[in-house]
């Protein structure tokens, strides 16, 4: 039979588990009602009257803030499943394709030691090589990342390898600084990502617009914290200040 500090510890982690499944449900609840708003947006700009019908270029941003609104509930659901420890199902998508005319900039990155356990020099027998589009102002690069696997020809010990880097879309096409590139045009450059997509293809990469957005909604949900701390940082004011000033903007 239990004590009474045993009973006490799971009477607390059993108030954690209740607190965060109360905050999961405060966080879907208020993706619901976002979303059921883009969604009558999105209906609205489709089938209501002529005179009803919003601009094609606030019909092409209520889609794509759905699109991106989709993205982050999808990262989101992929930390919870890493986190209970549930292979995450693979979702069909057009990741883009890197054209061949871009310049290549190569990185190796080496294991620590090329000495094997035995004492014997290790063979490079082959490479792991994954490529990302990352972009600096008015050019597009392409980084190419290989990490080379050495072996003892001395003994079987195994395969070394330098480990992979972390990245904030796993497997994915962009590096931080596209990420950040389409969220400071699209955000702080008031730039849409359809017409993102239109400026990239004139460069000789094509993306759909989805795949700017599954960006965004990754991006989003990384950067959360930030936006809990800066709440929290207003929360705790006596007074808070804003401009109310009126300003025709497309949603």
């Amino acid at each position: 039979m239990p004590n009474s500090a045993e009973l006490l510890e799971e009477i607390a982690a059993l108030k954690g588990m209740l607190i965060a499944a109360d905050a999961r449900d405060r966080r879907k609840d208020e993706r619901i009602e976002r979303l059921e708003k883009l969604v009558a947006a999105f209906k609205q700009a489709v089938f209501g009257r002529r005179s009803e019908k919003s601009d094609p270029d606030q019909f092409e941003l209520a889609l794509e803030d759905l699109e991106a609104a989709m993205a982050e509930i999808h990262a989101e659901e992929d930390a919870e499943d890493i986190a209970a420890r549930r292979p995450a199902k693979p979702r069909s998508s057009n990741r883009g394709a890197l054209p061949k005319h871009l310049p290549r900039i190569e990185e190796v990155i080496e294991p620590d030691s090329l000495t094997c356990a035995c004492g014997s020099c290790l063979h490079c027998i082959g490479e792991d090589v994954s490529q990302r589009l990352d972009i600096v102002p008015a050019q597009f690069r392409v980084i190419v990342t290989r990490r080379p696997k050495y072996a003892c020809r001395s003994c079987t010990d195994g395969v070394v390898q330098a480990p992979a880097p972390a990245r904030l879309i796993p497997s994915g096409m962009p590096t931080e600084a596209t990420v950040a590139h389409v969220l400071v045009s699209k955000y702080a450059d008031h730039l849409p990502l359809y017409r993102q997509a239109q400026i990239y293809s004139r460069q000789g990469v094509d993306l759909d617009r989805s795949t700017l957005a599954d960006w965004v909604g990754r991006a989003a949900f990384e950067l959360r914290p930030v936006h809990d701390a800066l709440m929290a940082n207003l929360k705790r004011s006596t007074k808070l200040f804003m401009d109310e000033t009126r300003a025709p903007v497309l949603d």
